[in-house]
């Protein structure tokens, strides 16, 4: 068993001390720092410089000063200023004095429309904001045709009265899906991150070692499980130490300049009301994935003997994270799918996918559990397995080609 720790402690404070380590949680922390005051940045960032767009009325000018009140009441930030003609407009587009121009014109089946130019298009809130107004400013003037009362404007445009009602006893209302959604998919991103990044670290290690020789001193005084097994512990204390300077400081940033999870970016993602149990939900599923592809990450890591090869003997976990990711993505719209049922039971997939059920639908604790108890018995499973890879793999030198090299693996450790 001391084994066992040394080699652990000796993975933990070695990776601890590298400088892509460091460098790596600096840059989070302060990617964390910003997005905590995301909302001082926009306001002092913000230009108090309205922006201006010519408005050409080709109608005979009967719609200009209209027009203007409508977009003042659609946004007070944009500016409508008049034009005689292109030719003007275009010179001052030129001159950057406005965005750009808009040309109303009359049209025989529609009454009148709008064209909008500007050096760019990409900017759709400006051109989105005038369409707005001028559909209002049309609706405005097909009342007055028809000599409608404002009641009866009032009646037109106020849409029916519409409400969802779960059935289901215990069902989460509309809101709290909403809320649990923006949540959900901020905290399968910190899984998928957590085990693609940590897996790939442990096979990152072992080929390393086995690269630098390291290894066959390792194995004449370690067996190689204990040595496989104390790599995924003490990476995953790693994680667990970055995790908890990441996690501690969003907390004291977020006390420090807000009064609350309800604003801002955290209450459109639904941090003002979270729920304790998904939290739990989301450390068990996070911590359960990670061992799971770190044990597969490591018996593919011990079957390289070359750092270059390490990505290309990943790739198939790889593939199997990112997959389970787009799946949660696609389930995101529509948690109770029979497809994200399904495949939340696969244990390659269950830590992203039953946690998507978990956190937004009120899944029975009985399909919980059996996916809990599925994913845990495959990772025994993968650890015995692996472990004779592994025991096999880390004498193995020479190219590596996947199943080949999984093969002689497994007869190498037959006979040692």
């Amino acid at each position: 068993m001391n084994k066992f720790w040394i080699v652990l402690s000796h993975t933990y404070l070695s990776k601890l001390k590298t400088k892509s380590f460091i460098i790596s949680t600096v840059i989070m922390m302060a990617l964390i720092l910003v997005l905590t005051n995301i909302s001082k940045f926009i306001v002092t960032f913000d230009s108090d410089d309205q922006e201006k767009v010519a408005v050409i009325d080709l109608t005979e000018g009967s719609l200009f000063d209209s027009y203007k009140t409508a977009v003042a009441g659609v946004n007070d930030e944009l500016s409508i200023i008049s034009a005689q003609d292109e030719k003007e407009a275009d010179e001052m587009v030129k001159a950057e004095e406005i965005v750009g121009y808009l040309l109303i014109e009359k049209d025989d089946s529609l009454g009148f429309k709008g064209t909008y130019k500007a050096n760019q298009i990409s900017d759709s809130m400006v051109s989105n904001d005038l369409l707005l107004a001028l559909t209002q400013l049309k609706s405005q003037i097909t009342a007055n045709e028809l000599k409608l009362t404002e009641q009866q404007i009032t009646q037109l445009n106020t849409p029916p009265a519409f409400e969802t009602i779960a059935l289901q006893e215990n069902a989460k209302t509309e809101e709290d899906l909403n809320q649990a959604r923006g949540l959900v998919y901020v905290l399968l991103f910190v899984i998928y991150f957590g085990v693609l990044m940590y897996a790939t670290m442990i096979a990152m290690e072992v080929a390393t070692e086995k690269t630098s020789r390291v290894m066959e001193i390792l194995i004449s005084s370690v067996p190689p499980v204990t040595q496989m097994f104390a790599k995924i512990m003490g990476v995953a204390l790693l994680s667990l130490t970055q995790m908890i300077l990441f996690f501690g400081l969003g907390y004291l940033s977020i006390k420090q300049n807000l009064t609350g999870m309800n604003e801002g970016f955290f209450a459109f993602f639904g941090f003002g009301s979270i729920n304790i149990s998904t939290i739990i939900y989301a450390i068990i599923f996070a911590l359960l994935g990670y061992l799971l592809y770190a044990t597969l990450a490591a018996c593919l890591g011990s079957v390289v003997s070359k750092i270059e090869d390490v990505q290309q003997m990943i790739s198939p976990m790889t593939m199997l994270v990112v997959i389970a990711f787009m799946i949660a993505m696609f389930g995101l719209g529509n948690p109770s799918a029979s497809y994200i049922t399904i495949t939340s039971f696969i244990p390659f997939f269950t830590p992203m996918i039953m946690f998507l059920r978990v956190g937004m639908l009120d899944v029975p604790f009985w399909e919980i559990a059996i996916s809990i108890a599925v994913l845990i018995l495959t990772i025994i499973l993968l650890g015995i397995i692996g472990a004779k890879i592994y025991r096999g793999g880390v004498l193995m030198y020479g190219s590596s080609k996947s199943l080949k090299s999984i093969k002689n693996a497994l007869q190498l450790s037959k006979k040692n």
